[in-house]
């Protein structure tokens, strides 16, 4: 049975915190950006936390050990263990361990995190190609990963040795703006040796099926700032997603979102777990959400009334996304997003 195309954001009588029980929250973007906590993140997770909703944290970075990630979310002021962080690392590590021998040796090109999570499953990390691994594993390593790393991963696998990714996010924040991520280096070795790696990061399975088994989620909402990630990996399980808007996705993006990358709510931050959600409905030819209707012209969106930012776009993405069906949609939104502000 085909999925049903998302054409609206939808709309909760409940806060969020309420009506799932476990948030998969994506970090970067999403709670923290630089190192540094965004605002209204540690008062909104704590509300969250307290009234019952269980927090885990969801990230396709493999370079920290989840003991490291709970360490600097409980500076923070968010207390977490090691428990409730789940990392491309884990998943990547479990995809491996399944299809190669117990005690089996692996071939590292990352960091510490991804040895953690290796050993966890009973494998052995080693460093070089002649170390006869029967698997090769790449993740972000940080930026002062030597180049000879990917020399290594490039000798293993154009012998045939079998070869995965924790994630292929081309990019990764830092405080000093945007860097390269794992998804480059991986392009390093591809070019090198025309081979295709497994892929365990979100938006794939693997990492669905990890958070699942390590939180127990019965009524999962994934929280993030990424559609290609965060949004399509909560597409791909078939769970609800929060988009927030404190990292990388900007109004443009979402308007032209495919139906993969198109989430179930849209708020401005963390403190939409904490609230319902407004209802779209049809007005007409448009849509309105709160004081706003949004409609699809012949070759832009249009947008009348007034009221709160956020309602305009959430009619908007009911405009656009009605209007592309299952493509996407190439109405000019750029008019009626800088009457919002967006």
């Amino acid at each position: 049975m085909s999925r049903s195309v998302r054409t609206r954001p939808e709309g909760s009588g409940q806060a969020l915190s309420e009506a799932y029980d476990t948030a998969l929250l994506d970090l970067d973007g999403v709670v923290y950006a630089g190192g540094s906590a965004i605002a209204y993140a540690v008062e909104s997770l704590a509300t969250a936390r307290t009234g019952g909703m269980r927090l885990a944290y969801v990230t396709n970075n493999a370079l920290r050990t989840p003991d490291t990630v709970a360490e600097h979310l409980t500076e923070l002021g968010i207390p977490t263990g090691a428990d409730d962080v789940i990392t491309s690392a884990q998943a990547v590590a479990r995809l491996i361990s399944e299809q190669v021998p117990q005690g089996a040796r692996v071939l590292v090109i990352g960091g510490e995190g991804l040895r953690v999570a290796l050993r966890e499953r009973g494998l052995v990390p080693v460093e070089s190609a002649d170390d006869d691994p029967a698997a090769v594993v790449q993740g972000y390593g940080g930026p002062e990963l030597p180049w000879g790393r990917f020399a290594e991963a490039s000798y293993a696998v154009a012998r045939g040795v079998p070869w995965f990714a924790s994630n292929t996010d081309l990019t990764i924040p830092s405080g000093r703006g945007i860097a390269p991520g794992n998804g480059a280096a991986v392009e390093v070795v591809r070019i090198a040796t025309g081979a295709e790696p497994q892929v365990a990061g979100k938006p794939l399975p693997p990492m669905h099926r990890e958070t699942i088994l390590r939180t127990g989620a019965e009524r999962p909402l994934v929280v993030g700032d990424r559609l290609d990630t965060d949004i399509e990996g909560a597409f791909n399980g078939e769970v609800d997603s929060l988009l927030v808007l404190t990292g990388v996705t900007d109004g443009a993006q979402l308007l032209a979102a495919p139906p993969r990358h198109r989430p179930t709510y849209v708020d401005a931050d963390l403190r939409g777990m904490l609230s319902g959600q407004p209802d779209v409905v049809e007005a007409g030819d448009g849509f309105r959400c709160g004081g706003w209707t949004a409609t699809a012209g012949a070759d832009r969106l249009e947008l009348e009334g007034d009221g709160a930012a956020l309602d305009g776009l959430r009619a908007l993405c009911a405009a656009a996304w009605t209007a592309a069906g299952a493509g996407v949609c190439e109405l000019d939104g750029g008019k009626s997003l800088a009457r919002l502000g967006l």
